[in-house]
């Protein structure tokens, strides 16, 4: 019987039986059935997830809810103290430190005042400070129109406005506008914003001077200063000076109320 056609059991064709349980065959450039394309093969591409990056973004979030909780905490206990010691009636915390030489009311823009809304501040500050400037040179100039025979009425209105006219500003507008950005308050920044508009009128008037009251010569306004230039240069340069500081003044006032008011608004 004719057995060339039988199939060799040693043929490396057949199923190894040595094999690791899978059935592996010699036949070059056909993959097996049971192995996956492209796995393991000279093609393959090697991807890496970083897992780092893929947590950064949770530890991140837990960071910032344990800083909000943070500042929540250290807020509520400063309320607290704040608190306590007023119903304990204790000193005030808004201890007198302006101006070093001589302290009258308290400032501390650096530490109590946030720091986005220090700028504002001083620009305030620097307003207030503009008006006692305006109010004392008001007086000097018509001291110096009084000697010149400008007669006594004047000078005792103009030191009236100065008297009047420091303080008040202080309480009337700078003081609630600086608790209003320590303390956020709407309600302080509607007083400020009331009493503030006032000032800057006061300033437009004072720069203009008309002669309603006693010829306008209590105010170094223009009018009073083309009024008084033509008797005396000397005291119509001090008028000219004193009506050169009220329009200053009147000009960072209201540069000043308006970013106030956008920082007000961006607030809400």
């Amino acid at each position: 019987m004719n057995r060339h056609h039988d199939p060799n059991p040693f043929d490396e064709d057949e199923v190894n039986p040595f094999s690791n349980g899978t059935a592996s065959r010699s036949r070059p450039g056909i993959p097996l059935a049971s192995e996956p394309v492209g796995f393991g093969q000279k093609y393959d591409a090697t991807v890496d997830i970083p897992l780092d990056n893929m947590n950064d973004p949770k530890k991140k979030e837990k960071e910032l809810v344990s800083w909000e909780a943070d500042l929540k905490r250290r807020e509520k206990e400063i309320k607290r103290r704040e608190d306590a010691i007023s119903k304990a009636g204790g000193v005030p915390t808004d201890d007198r430190n302006w101006p070093p030489f001589f302290p009258i009311i308290h400032h501390d823009i650096a530490s109590e005042i946030p720091v986005n809304a220090q700028r504002l501040q001083y620009l305030a500050f620097a307003s207030w400070l503009g008006i006692l400037l305006c109010l004392v040179f008001n007086v000097v100039a018509v001291i110096v129109c009084w000697v010149r025979g400008g007669g006594v009425k004047i000078f005792f209105l103009a030191t009236i406005y100065a008297l009047l006219g420091c303080p008040l500003s202080y309480v009337l507008w700078y003081r609630p506008l600086y608790r209003a950005m320590r303390t956020d308050s709407a309600l302080k920044f509607s007083w400020f914003f009331l009493f503030y508009l006032l000032h800057i009128g006061f300033c437009i008037f004072a720069a203009i001077a008309p002669p309603i009251i006693f010829h306008g010569k209590s105010l170094t306004g223009i009018l009073a200063a083309v009024d008084v230039i033509s008797g005396d240069v000397l005291v119509g340069i001090f008028y000219l000076v004193g009506f050169g500081l009220f329009c200053l003044e009147s000009l960072i006032s209201l540069w000043v109320l308006q970013k106030i008011y956008l920082y007000f608004r961006g607030n809400k």
